[in-house]
């Protein structure tokens, strides 16, 4: 038993697909918060902030995602900070990361590695990889079990969440954590360019059809997986970028789901 388990976890294919699948998933459901708080840029936005931390990674010879997720700690932490002492929205704050840390990235990122950074490269998926990724949504589903009430109140009113003693500052820091994490995880799949697509697109496809905030989270998460599992399956057979044909059956969902708009 265990043997043939080994063996299907050493199919490249098949593990790039449970990769990408999983990731879609969490991609999904954290769109779906990012939606609802009218923060469908920052996700595009920030898959730019982590390019200065890729070119940093490959210079010094180290994970490309240690210095992505590095580069986003920075961004966000940054972000927060001034979302806290200013009035700029966070639209703002991270339009100016994304825009620095674009032109910083393009500099720094070796020339031949700047193409996989721009739109991933999936065949660089390992197993490792997938035990990573599959470990850290599941961590991501359970620490928004406990900030999700709170983000959600705190988008509808903040003086209706800080009366009810809702730290926002801690679960508003937290959420953006879950978010670089998970962008940082699908930039082998879709790259820095197209990442932030895959957390929208699925929220926005499954704002059409929900009735309500449990449908939609669910959804939002549900799509996003088969989005990812159908690109990854049919790129692999035609031989095209994974990236792109994630986002577009992304959109594919989309469009599908639009004639029934509520």
């Amino acid at each position: 038993m265990s043997a043939s388990i080994n063996t299907r976890m050493d199919n490249p294919f098949l593990v790039q697909l449970i990769s990408g699948t999983v990731i879609g998933l969490g991609a999904g459901y954290l769109g779906a918060f990012m939606v609802l708080r009218r923060m469908s840029l920052v996700g595009d936005a920030l898959s730019h902030v982590a390019l200065p931390g890729i070119a940093v990674a490959l210079l010094f010879g180290i994970n490309p995602f240690l210095g992505a997720f590095a580069a986003l700690l920075l961004g966000i932490t940054g972000v927060w900070l001034l979302e806290k002492n200013t009035t700029l929205p966070s639209e703002t704050l991270v339009g100016i990361f994304f825009t620095v840390s674009l032109a910083l990235g393009i500099l720094l990122t070796p020339q031949p590695e700047l193409l996989e950074a721009l739109f991933g490269d999936i065949a660089n998926v390992t197993s490792s990889d997938m035990l990573i990724s599959g470990a850290l949504v599941v961590a991501m589903f359970i620490i928004m079990v406990f900030i999700s009430r709170g983000i959600v109140l705190g988008t509808i009113s903040k003086d209706l969440a800080q009366s009810t003693g809702i730290k926002l500052g801690r679960n508003n820091y937290l959420f953006l954590l879950l978010v670089a994490v998970i962008v940082a995880l699908g930039l082998k799949v879709a790259g820095t360019l197209l990442m932030g697509s895959l957390v929208i697109i699925p929220a926005a496809a499954a704002k059409n059809i929900s009735q309500n905030l449990s449908s939609y989270t669910k959804l939002s998460a549900l799509f996003g997986a088969i989005a990812s599992f159908i690109g990854i399956y049919f790129a692999g057979w035609l031989g095209l970028p994974a990236g792109a044909i994630v986002v577009l059956s992304a959109g594919a969902v989309f469009l599908v789901t639009l004639p029934f708009k509520r």
